[in-house]
């Protein structure tokens, strides 16, 4: 666990800072990730759904666009391991 998590437990504060890669906009779990998955452990996307008060299918559409986002991002930097740059 990162540092600014382990001072986010001790000192029992959410995280304030937004731009870091695991600041998540949700208090319960002091606005981190790393903290949240340390609580709760692997969680279904129902549970996700019910824990953040959106329906499943709205979770559902964010992991979609972030898997989209995640495999363009792949075949970009394929394009550019394999043919360099323009």
């Amino acid at each position: 666990m990162r540092d600014c998590c382990k001072a986010c437990i001790k000192q029992e504060v959410s995280c304030p800072v937004e731009d870091c890669e695991h600041w998540i906009d949700f208090e319960g779990d002091r606005n981190c990730a790393l903290i949240a998955i340390n609580d709760h452990g692997r969680m279904t996307l129902r549970e996700v759904a019910d824990r953040m008060k959106v329906s499943f299918v709205r979770i559902k559409q964010i992991e979609d666009r972030a898997l989209k986002k995640l495999t363009e991002s792949n075949l970009n930097m394929k394009k550019y391991l394999f043919y360099g740059r323009d």
